[in-house]
């Protein structure tokens, strides 16, 4: 790619707002001598033209020049070191900007999500360190601030070696200086300054800049834009969803076959509407009628066709299913996209037809549709989710099964789930959209691999965010769609990076792993957004409340300060030898009334956003070592072995019920909700409709996706502030 000059990117980029310190482009040694004299000592000289991208690898930078005598002799030597193939060269006379610390930023064309801006740690560490921070472009104040605030090395933007902090404001402007570029000029394909210097007062300057040019001059494309169909209309998820009758094409006797056990997870998840299928024999499966043709259906009976037949015969069993009134269709079949040309031909075809029929077509390769509001399991694994307020949709069926396996597993549950398959029609993010103005899901829960048109998704999963909290985990998070570039922008830039700052732009809740992204799902799902930051741990136990509160010291979230009047109450309620001190350690103190109150004490006080309470369940363990031990029932077992499952049962209650009452999150966690599911602590809680989280750690996760979606959404004015 063609690059500009230091001088002439600097000017480009400075007419768009962006801070350089003055400086002088010259032709000869005497010329640079007189420049350095009207700038002021000390001074920078560096050799310069189009074709010189990397002036420091080549030796063509010369520092703290402090006379005349010292800027002629350096710039006489730099002259000397120009090649042939440079082309037309000069000096370039700068002041000396000192400073110590460096960022980066730029611009990056990412050939998934067009063109994104970059802010980083920079200097000669910048590759070694890659702390970096990217949003896609045009940027809005918010997301200049937000780059900044999610650079990890946040003591280097404060105070640091007797200089002040780094002026955010003047920060942001750099970025948006880039942004506004970027959008002005649609040849610019990428950007670097690096290093940006920061001064002793804070002021970020960019002392080196390289721009580069699409190749012809031609304006560039932000990002792939494939061919897209339309959104399917509600009358046709509703079709998918709540189906008045389904047929499933391809039924067979073989409990091995998909079109067997397609049929009997539709009975055996007790779907109340009409059931047609169709086998080539016309033999009875599973109590259910065939017929060897979908024409030979009633018309208008059935809105959803389930296909369990080989690839070939799907287009005429489509006409068929349309002819009779049918708006949707779930193709299980393989052999499409992912089997060479011929199969990709096949699925091209088939997203014509579906276009011709105006039929909403899912898959094909899919796995099935769950909707337990119409106690639809029409799926070719197991197992069939508990009903609940999660809409899962997954490029993966596997994965569609992850998560219902821990709605069963939790007890929070799943109001639609699907496997889009290849998606030849129906994108995640249409059924995200779906789910965002569906009454009976909550939040959007995805899995997501490939993603060809990213801008696309990008504004898709923004609209979705602003109605619904969306969660996604992401697979396939690797470098491998980095471009080689002239610029460090570009090798600093990696698919994962560029994705998660979109996912922060977009409002998206990235998770790492497929358990933290069904718990944060679930968390959306049972538990009020907090409107603050500010927690409280209750712990009967104080190392768990040290490791909670070191969870919470690498989030968005604080430990609350325990105000005045909250800490002379619980005072009251507890002995002295409690922490009295957040984490609240309770130190053994507790009486049987004592974690009850104590819970709603802290939950209603106004300087409290949050409440996570740790060590539930343990009395009911010893409980459970009593009636097993030998001795029960006699010594007085039996009393006490009830006593105490009653109590962790009321306290699972009373973290629920404060919760309500107050409209803030309390979070009960304890391993016990993994290794004794049964017992009365967490168990309670499940049937309160609650997730009990295994571990302090995951539900400070949990509990931090809550607070950075509402933080976006507060960010935006869409909570009624702003």
């Amino acid at each position: 790619m063609p690059t500009l000059s230091e001088a002439d990117s600097k000017a480009l980029l400075a007419s768009h707002g962006l801070p350089v310190a003055g400086e002088r482009q010259v032709a000869t040694a005497d010329e640079a001598a007189s420049a350095a004299g009207e700038l002021g000592f000390p001074v920078v000289c560096k050799l310069g033209g189009d074709s010189i991208a990397h002036k420091t690898e080549r030796g063509l930078v010369r520092l703290n020049l402090a006379d005349a005598a010292a800027v002629r002799a350096a710039a006489t030597e730099l002259l000397a070191a120009a090649r042939p193939d440079d082309g037309e060269v000069h000096v370039l006379v700068a002041p000396m900007v000192k400073g110590n610390r460096e960022l980066i930023a730029g611009l990056h064309l990412d050939p998934q999500f067009g063109m994104t801006v970059m802010l980083g740690v920079g200097g000669i560490l910048a590759e070694a360190v890659a702390d970096v921070a990217f949003r896609l472009a045009p940027l809005t104040e918010r997301d200049a601030f937000d780059m900044i605030d999610d650079l990890a090395t946040q003591a280097l933007l404060g105070p640091f070696r007797g200089e002040a902090a780094v002026d955010r404001d003047q920060l942001a402007a750099v970025l948006l200086a880039l942004s506004r570029a970027a959008e002005a000029d649609p040849r610019i394909v990428g950007a670097d300054l690096n290093p940006l210097i920061v001064t002793a007062d804070g002021a970020p300057v960019a002392v080196d800049a390289l721009v580069e040019l699409t190749e012809d001059g031609t304006e560039r494309a932000d990002g792939p834009r494939p061919e897209t169909t339309e959104r399917p209309t509600e009358e046709q998820f509703r079709a998918l969803f709540e189906p008045r009758g389904i047929i499933i094409a391809g039924a067979s006797t073989h409990p091995g076959k998909f079109g067997f056990v397609t049929l009997h997870n539709l009975l055996a998840g007790g779907y109340s509407g009409q059931i047609f299928a169709t086998n080539r024999e016309g033999s009875e499966v599973l109590g259910v009628p065939t017929v060897p043709d979908v024409t030979d259906l009633p018309h208008g009976e059935a809105d959803l066709i389930f296909l369990c037949t080989p690839a070939a015969a799907n287009p005429q069993i489509l006409r068929d299913a349309a002819s009779i009134g049918v708006k949707a269709a779930f193709i299980t079949s393989a052999g499409y996209g992912e089997a060479g040309e011929e199969g990709l031909k096949a699925q091209q075809e088939l997203k014509e037809l579906a276009a011709e029929l105006g039929m909403l077509v899912a898959g094909p390769n899919g796995q099935g549709v769950v909707s337990t509001p119409a106690r639809l399991c029409a799926q070719i694994v197991a197992p069939i989710p508990p009903a609940g307020r999660i809409g899962v949709a997954s490029q993966s069926g596997n994965f569609v099964s992850s998560f219902e396996n821990y709605a069963v597993q939790t007890g929070v549950g799943l109001s639609r789930a699907v496997s889009a398959g290849n998606a030849i029609n129906v994108t995640v993010p249409d059924y995200l959209d779906f789910y965002a103005g569906d009454d009976a899901t909550a939040v959007g829960l995805a899995y997501v691999e490939g993603i060809q048109d990213g801008r696309t998704f990008a504004e898709r999963m923004r609209s979705v965010a602003e109605r619904k909290p969306v969660v996604v985990v992401k697979g396939g998070a690797t470098a491998g769609g980095q471009r080689a570039a002239a610029s460090h922008t570009g090798s600093l830039a990696s698919d994962d990076r560029v994705f998660d700052g979109m996912a922060r732009q977009a409002g998206i809740n990235r998770a790492a792993t497929v358990e933290e992204a069904f718990e944060a799902a679930a968390t959306f799902a049972t538990q009020p957004l907090p409107q603050g930051n500010r927690v409280v741990i209750m712990t009967t136990v104080g190392g768990w409340g040290v490791a909670a509160a070191d969870a919470i010291s690498h989030t968005s979230l604080q430990l609350a300060e325990l105000p005045e009047d909250l800490f002379a109450s619980i005072d009251g309620l507890l002995p002295p030898r409690w922490s009295r001190n957040n984490p609240i350690d309770l130190a053994g103190g507790e009486t049987r009334d004592t974690i009850p109150e104590i819970i709603d004490l802290v939950t209603k006080h106004p300087d409290v956003d949050a409440v996570i309470y740790l060590g539930i369940g343990i009395q009911s363990n010893q409980a459970a070592l009593l009636r097993a031990g030998g001795f029960y029932p006699d010594h007085g077992l039996e009393r006490m072995a009830g006593f105490h499952e009653a109590q962790d049962a009321r306290y699972a209650e009373a973290a629920c019920d404060a919760s309500d009452a107050y409209g803030k999150p309390v979070l009960v966690a304890t391993e016990l909700a993994v290794t004794h599911p049964d017992n009365p602590g967490p168990r309670t809680v499940r049937e309160r409709g609650r997730l009990a989280y295994s571990s302090a750690n995951r539900a400070v996760a949990a509990l931090d996706h809550l607070w950075r979606h509402q933080q976006w959404r507060r960010a935006r004015g869409l909570d009624g502030t702003s």
